[in-house]
């Protein structure tokens, strides 16, 4: 198969698709490999490093998208990329189509087969190529709600761990996941005060099992989110329903009654929010400023640390992006329900029950389609 990767286009996005490593184990299978020039530089990876694995270089990204059989990224398809498309082709990354209409109706109109990392789902109910990223992006929200609490970028002025004598941070977490769990991993080794909420009680139990004392765990409901937002001084927005629309469990109404300066992160932006006065910003504009509260709802988060996200990521995707190679997508998806459960899109339709309930769409069978 002739596998694809060009040069992120979305605002500030330096991670890329296939390392050199990756570009090795591809052609080391029998397949082509074809990588935009300067596609990897973004995040530490030369031309001439991929060459020596086995890619031909190519000068621009049309002729990339062209040339291949499956294109291999990391961030959506920008607008800018949609005539290229075409029917047939294999298009393998992360897509958040639950937020994005306009895409999945290029891709629809384009017959593209998507598959989407952020649905590719194990047994176990484990999200293998998300998760990289979710520790990445729970992690990087400590340390970028930390930075916004300071007095110059609008925050309270607040120093996350305080110091003897003084009162420490309050952060409240939205979300026990893997996002929330990072998150408080980093809040709690920065000695602030935490308080993570989950609507799974079972989950609360591992996250108290983990932290112990360090940590307060709630039940998530309205009354308890909106009691402890109004103390915090950031709030880590970190709930996911995969591949669907992000449940709005942070209200406008809350904005008035916390503390001028406080700061809202939310990790959940790239699936539409989970705060009703969310807006996707960017690494070049990434914070405003809402009733006093600061938000901060950068769409790719990880792309501000990409040679650590590019590892992590492409450590996750290869497996399965070298199954579908392997075989072709059709025979991949027939002998393993996680590839099939990473199909967004086929032959013009969508194929995940989320995505279709999340565009008001209707939803087709993939195994019939294939």
């Amino acid at each position: 198969m002739k596998i694809g990767c060009v040069k992120e286009i979305k605002n500030n996005e330096f991670r890329v698709g296939l390392t050199p490593d990756n570009v090795k184990a591809y052609v080391s299978a029998g397949h082509h490999v074809y990588v935009e020039k300067g596609a990897g530089v973004g995040s530490g990876f030369t031309d001439n490093e991929y060459v020596d694995a086995g890619a031909s270089l190519i000068d621009n990204a049309a002729d990339v998208w062209n040339l291949v059989d499956m294109m291999i990224k990391v961030k959506e398809p920008l607008p800018e990329e949609y005539p290229l498309f075409r029917e047939g082709l294999i298009l393998y990354t992360y897509l958040h189509l639950a937020a994005d209409k306009e895409q999945a109706e290029a891709l629809l109109a384009g017959k593209v087969k998507a598959v989407a990392y952020e649905t590719i789902q194990e047994k176990d109910r484990s999200l293998p190529c998300l998760a990289p990223m979710s520790q990445i992006a729970g992690r990087l929200s400590i340390q970028e709600g930390a930075k916004y609490l300071e007095k110059k970028f609008g925050g309270e002025g607040i120093l996350l761990a305080g110091v003897p004598g003084t009162p420490k941070a309050n952060v409240v977490i939205l979300g026990g996941g893997t996002v929330g769990m990072n998150a408080c991993k980093i809040a709690v080794g920065m000695g602030a005060n935490v308080t993570i909420l989950d609507v799974n009680l079972k989950r609360l139990e591992e996250l108290d099992n983990m932290f112990g004392a360090h940590i307060q765990t709630l039940v998530s409901n309205d009354s308890n989110v909106e009691r402890v937002v109004k103390d915090a001084d950031l709030v880590i927005g970190s709930v996911l329903i995969p591949g669907g629309s992000t449940p709005k469990l942070f209200k406008k109404k809350y904005l008035p009654e916390m503390k001028d300066g406080a700061v809202f992160v939310d990790v959940a932006i790239d699936q539409g929010g989970c705060g009703e006065s969310s807006h996707v910003t960017t690494h070049d504009d990434p914070v405003f400023i809402e009733d006093g509260v600061v938000h901060y709802c950068v769409g790719n988060m990880p792309g501000a640390v990409p040679r650590t996200s590019t590892i992590a990521l492409t450590n996750a995707t290869l497996r399965y992006g070298m199954q579908i190679a392997s075989l072709g997508l059709e025979e991949a998806c027939k002998q393993s329900e996680v590839i099939a459960s990473g199909v967004n899109c086929y032959d013009g339709k969508v194929t995940n029950k989320n995505v279709a309930k999340a565009l008001g769409m209707e939803c087709a069978d993939l195994a019939q389609l294939i």
